[in-house]
């Protein structure tokens, strides 16, 4: 009889999950749908789930009359270059906290953790007046310098490498081997799990940010893929079915980059949750 119920129960829930994943596709399945939709087929009532009349349109004009592969390319290139310097930042940093014994240690790494807790639209002026006084604005390394410096990854790879055994160290500097030699062949390699899963969030967080690029770049041929995609919302109207087509397109990116790291990112995401 237990188990009767068990099994009742385990199929309730089984399908009160996929009615929740029902309801969270259908803004997505509309996306799909509305990016083949004419003009005249976007706000017909009732729904139009799969278009009577299948238009390619709205992507002709999102690749041929937009500035959408430039603003593709600039969103690759800042969104990769900044996801490498944040990896490369975080684990030196990480890996310093983790493994180094200095004065006033634990002090400095609660100052770090605290900073989190500060929004980049409280720091934003300073810093945009900073990369003024630098001459850094309207360019790609003004987006990506502030971005470079994630206290959350440095938490994350300096929890994951205090678990590392000190022993592989102390064997490295009996051979000879320097700390960077240290770092680059061993602690890298053994904190592959966590420094996937950051290049998952990183990669999706730049390539997803709006706020900053907005702010720093004025030059349109500079501007990023949602910068370019809200110029398609204006005041009297929105072409809705372009909109789509464009945010589709944009996915492809991150779901190659989720694609090749997959593995590494739900282990990470595992073991964090069991640590």
């Amino acid at each position: 009889m237990n188990k009767h119920k068990l099994k009742l129960a385990d199929k309730s829930i089984l399908l009160i999950l996929f009615l929740i994943t029902l309801i969270s596709l259908g803004p997505f399945l509309w996306m799909i749908s509305t990016s083949f939709k004419s003009s005249g087929a976007l706000m017909s009532i009732p729904i139009e789930w799969i278009p009577n009349e299948i238009s390619f349109k709205s992507y002709e004009k999102i690749i041929i009359e937009l500035p959408f592969l430039r603003s593709l390319f600039n969103s690759i290139l800042i969104s990769v270059f900044s996801t490498l310097l944040t990896i490369i930042s975080a684990s030196m940093a990480a890996f310093i906290f983790a493994k180094f014994e200095f004065k006033h240690k634990n002090v400095l790494f609660i100052l770090f953790l605290a900073s989190m807790m500060v929004p980049l639209q409280v720091t934003g002026i300073p810093i945009f007046i900073i990369l003024m006084k630098l001459k850094l604005i309207n360019s790609y390394v003004g987006v990506i310098v502030p971005t470079v410096f994630n206290v959350f990854a440095i938490f994350l790879l300096r929890q994951y490498m205090r678990n590392i055994s000190n022993e592989f160290i102390e064997a490295a500097l009996i051979d000879g081997a320097s700390y960077f030699q240290i770092y680059y062949r061993i602690i890298i390699p053994m904190s592959i799990v966590p420094i996937t899963t950051l290049i998952v969030i990183n990669f999706m967080n730049y390539w997803n940010d709006y706020f900053w690029p907005l702010i720093i770049l004025t030059d349109p041929k500079k501007m990023t893929l949602p910068i370019m995609l809200s110029k398609l919302n204006s005041q009297y109207a929105t072409e809705y079915n372009t909109l789509m087509a464009g945010s589709l397109i944009s996915m492809i990116p991150i779901l190659i980059v989720y694609m090749f790291a997959q593995k590494y990112f739900i282990r990470g995401i595992q073991e964090g949750g069991v640590k």
